[in-house]
């Protein structure tokens, strides 16, 4: 029986994440964790005119660094929600599928408040996962495990600065909105994969 796989949750994270969640029936999210600076913990990247682009949330001023994952708390000092809904819709207003999924996805940025930016992300998690199809059962680590037995451990593999040398985004291939100018972009938030192609099994 395959081995399940263990996932940091991010926000809108990358198709290579996806990837590998859909490759396993059985997925573990690390909820026992601390936050990590730089990651796509509270980041994704869209594909727009100009090319890659990040959407960041922000997170209440203290020492994230060293909270809990399941106790980092958003910020709402600036309209960040109407600032990446904007970009959302300006990067994939033309794509195939965003008058689809917009309705569905509208909410999170202009009705919805949330306190932890974990909620936010497991809700989206399962949003997208519904989008896309993905049975993989999805659960939560009980206690944190530096080398955990009998699981595929996935939790370093993603970085926002460079793509996973262990996960093959690279066969995972789509048309993108502005490819003719900018060439494939590789790796892009599964919004990107949501609003091109609508589905997994490209």
């Amino acid at each position: 029986m395959e081995h399940p796989v263990l996932l940091p949750l991010y926000y809108f994270p990358p198709v290579s994440w996806f990837t590998a969640l859909a490759a396993h029936p059985v997925a573990w999210l690390e909820q026992q964790e601390h936050y990590v600076k730089g990651t796509f913990r509270n980041r994704c990247h869209i594909a727009s005119v100009s090319g890659v682009q990040r959407l960041t949330i922000p997170l209440r001023k203290g020492k994230n660094q060293q909270q809990p994952i399941r106790e980092v708390r958003i910020a709402y000092d600036e309209p960040w929600q109407m600032q990446h809904w904007r970009s959302i819709g300006t990067a994939y207003g033309n794509s195939p599928f965003f008058e689809h999924y917009m309705d569905a996805l509208r909410p999170f940025y202009q009705a919805k408040k949330y306190d932890l930016l974990w909620d936010w992300n497991y809700d989206l998690l399962r949003l997208s996962m519904r989008i896309l199809k993905i049975k993989t059962e999805v659960r939560l680590t009980e206690k944190y495990a530096v080398q955990p037995d009998g699981i595929m451990d996935f939790r370093g593999n993603f970085n926002p600065k460079k793509l996973s040398n262990d996960v093959d985004c690279q066969a995972l291939r789509y048309s993108q909105v502005f490819q003719d100018r900018l060439g494939f972009l590789p790796d892009m938030s599964v919004l990107d994969l949501i609003f091109c192609a609508g589905r997994m099994d490209i």
